[in-house]
């Protein structure tokens, strides 16, 4: 069993990584959540209570499990103390979480240059939640962001008057109202001084976590095809949710990592602009979308539908690493007479098997599907692989031969019970 871990999500986000993050994060010691923000939920099931988190770790409903939120998010304080609230008003002690004094604050004037950005954008516009972490990023990697370390430091105030002054000529310029210094700064100086408690170095940290030889899982929000890097760019998000984000995001080496288990929806779903060459939208994808409940965790808006794209995983699982597979939803396809997954792209009518660079081009490909024989079985009770229905194992035998990629388990309900393992790993 190996001592390191990374989840991360396979596909354009929404593949159902908080049961499957909750599943192995009984199993760690320490749970990190290495990249993102508030922009991002992970909707836990147990004991038939749903719980929704945006920007603590998995692991907080165990006291004796360390969350981590690294210095690779970025960490919008106020939404942090609403979350964190709601877990104590439900009986979590949350004492056991440690924000990095590296990561970056997400600012009110983030969310209001988001918004404005969104609206000038107009037709053209990235979909974004508008919760401002592209412009908390845009900040960072322009070096004028204000970290954790300084926020709760006696230098706050001058910090802070200074990048407000800044921001609210930008929020001016785009026709935004600006915001109140004297006002904001007093209620930002409050959050900080309730916040201050959970910072601490959480690089030490997680290297004293592992020369103990503690068990370390790593989380992604998202997915890694909206990769800052790999993604459809523009259409992605402003952080590495891929594999490598984990490493820049925790500050773990290379060397310490193990096993990277990407979690793979057994359709496809993408929220916001961008291609998505195998959607479709007709009565069979509006079944998939009300089964499944495929509407965003944080945004509410309903989900884009589209047939398993092979080419789209097999370049995931390139860029991450993959050791293992975990599908997710595969009780959704029950009742279909069949099924189809995407095998190839058409671009400019020369058959293709990877994600053009170029968004445009992706845009024009078109998928090479092949048809697959459904079942009609209810899988809600299955507790393993020898209990599917056999077109239902076929699926998944055609999607390790596609891939190379063993499946080492999948979920067959939302609740953490409903989750067969094929393959222990952690």
């Amino acid at each position: 069993m190996s001592k390191s871990l990374i989840v991360l999500g396979s596909q354009w986000g929404d593949e159902g990584k908080g049961k499957i993050t909750n599943y192995y994060s009984e199993r760690a010691d320490v749970v990190v959540r290495y990249q993102g923000g508030n922009n991002a939920g992970h909707t836990i099931v147990f004991n038939n209570q749903t719980y929704k988190l945006r920007s603590i770790p998995s692991g907080v409903f165990n006291p004796n499990i360390k969350n981590i939120l690294g210095h690779g998010m970025v960490i919008n304080p106020k939404s942090f103390l609403q979350e964190l609230q709601g877990l104590k008003d439900l009986g979590f002690s949350c004492e056991n979480i440690y924000i990095s004094d590296r990561s970056h604050v997400l600012f009110d004037y983030h969310i209001e240059i988001d918004k404005l950005n969104e609206e000038a954008l107009k037709e053209k516009k990235i979909g974004t939640t508008k919760n401002g972490i592209g412009p908390a990023y845009n900040d960072k990697v322009a070096r004028i962001g204000i970290r954790m370390c300084d926020f709760i430091s006696d230098d706050f105030k001058d910090v802070y008057r200074f990048s407000l002054l800044k921001k609210n000529e930008q929020i001016k310029q785009m026709g935004g109202k600006p915001i109140d210094f004297e006002t904001s700064y007093q209620e930002y100086q409050k959050i900080a001084d309730e916040i201050r408690p959970y910072v601490c170095d959480t690089i030490d940290l997680l290297k004293k976590e592992r020369l103990a030889n503690k068990k370390i899982l790593f989380e992604g929000a998202q997915g890694a095809l909206l990769d800052i890097d790999f993604g459809s760019y523009p259409f992605v998000t402003s952080s590495n949710p891929s594999s490598g984000g984990a490493l820049c995001g925790s500050g773990i080496g290379m060397n310490h990592i193990e096993e990277a288990i990407g979690i793979v929806k057994a359709y496809t779903t993408r929220v916001g602009s961008g291609a998505f060459p195998t959607e479709f939208e007709d009565e069979i994808s509006q079944t998939i979308r009300e089964k499944a409940h495929e509407y965003g965790t944080v945004t509410k808006r309903p989900r884009r539908i589209g047939w398993l794209d092979l080419v789209a995983l097999n370049y995931s699982a390139t860029i991450n690493g993959l050791t293992g597979i975990f599908l997710t939803l595969i009780d959704i396809l029950s009742g279909l007479k069949e099924i189809k997954v995407c095998t190839s792209y058409l671009l400019d009518d020369k058959e293709i098997f990877t994600i053009p660079a170029k968004d445009s081009d992706f845009a024009k490909c078109k998928p090479v599907l092949k048809t697959l024989a459904g079942w009609d079985e209810d899988l809600s009770n299955v507790k393993s692989f020898d209990e599917l229905p056999e077109n239902a194992k076929k699926y998944i035998k055609f999607i390790e031969d596609y891939t190379g990629v063993d499946v080492i388990g999948f979920s067959v309900g939302a609740d953490k019970n409903q989750t067969v393992i094929r393959k222990e790993v952690f």
